[in-house]
């Protein structure tokens, strides 16, 4: 069981706590006692990774800090609140999530304009993240394939995101469906967009080497019931490129993470 540190005075960014999930009025739980703790680290922000075997709940582990699914019982809070439509964290998923009648701009000022704010400030907002996810010139495109490669329908759904909370980016395999050119590209914006917003990004992901060249923390969760049942620190420099897949602690730690991976297959096989 992993052990977390109870301190009243640090601040939570998101609190998951005797968490169950049951689908069939529990004769059969599909989450069960999972305990989740991401402390807030301000003017730094963090890069956590999810791994564990398919059925072990990691996307559903999202879906509650998204406030897109309740559990059957336990605590979800964000920012060391209850959710509410004030307090809600943006998702990617891996499937392209945009508009396709709408354009870039339209797309990655959607979250602005539910909230009220004027069509010149929102897309004025929005133009500034069109910029930086490197999208400029594409604005007034219309948010489908094959008119934006699937690497730039990801850059829409993050800048969207980003947009609508900067603090919180929660993200679903976003580039398991992309090729591996595109794929390596993504990892580096998503780096640089983690130091430039200083936000906290939970990421899901099956690529161990993915996993450990993205996370400063990596949780596995086992499955039968899903439950979070290993912590690995990620000790490399935040600054990371191509080169740092190349260090000799890069491997290390991807062995370390397999390794226990594997042990907890077949603990599951044996039980």
């Amino acid at each position: 069981m992993v052990q977390f540190d109870d301190n009243p005075a640090r601040k939570n960014i998101v609190e998951l706590r005797n968490i169950k999930q049951t689908y069939d009025g529990g004769q059969n739980w599909i989450i069960e006692n999972l305990d989740l703790i991401i402390e807030d680290k301000p003017n730094q922000g963090q890069f956590v990774v999810i791994l564990g075997m398919s059925g072990s709940g990691k996307s559903t582990l999202l879906r509650y800090i998204a406030g897109l699914q309740e559990p059957s019982s336990g605590l979800v809070k964000l920012n060391d609140r209850p959710l509410g439509d004030d307090n809600r964290a943006s998702m990617v998923f891996q499937q392209y999530s945009s508009l396709p009648w709408m354009t870039v701009l339209e797309n990655v000022a959607l979250a602005l304009q539910y909230k009220g704010i004027s069509r010149k400030e929102r897309e004025a907002k929005a133009m500034e993240i069109i910029k930086t996810m490197g999208l400029e010139g594409h604005e007034n495109k219309y948010a489908q394939y094959p008119t934006l490669s699937g690497g730039q329908l990801q850059r829409v759904a993050i800048g969207r995101s980003l947009l609508a909370n900067s603090n919180i980016l929660l993200m679903d395999e976003p580039f398991g469906a992309l090729d591996i050119k595109t794929r390596l590209h993504m990892q580096d914006l998503l780096t640089s967009l983690w130091r430039k917003f200083q936000s906290t990004i939970i990421f899901v992901t099956h690529d161990i080497a993915e996993a450990v060249y993205l996370a400063d923390d990596i949780y596995i969760l086992r499955a039968n019931p899903g439950q979070v049942a290993k912590h690995i620190h990620v000790d490399l420099p935040l600054e990371r490129d191509r080169n740092t897949k190349r260090d000799p602690r890069f491997i290390e730690l991807v062995h370390e993470v397999e390794d226990a991976m594997i042990e907890l297959t077949e603990v599951v096989r044996s039980e």
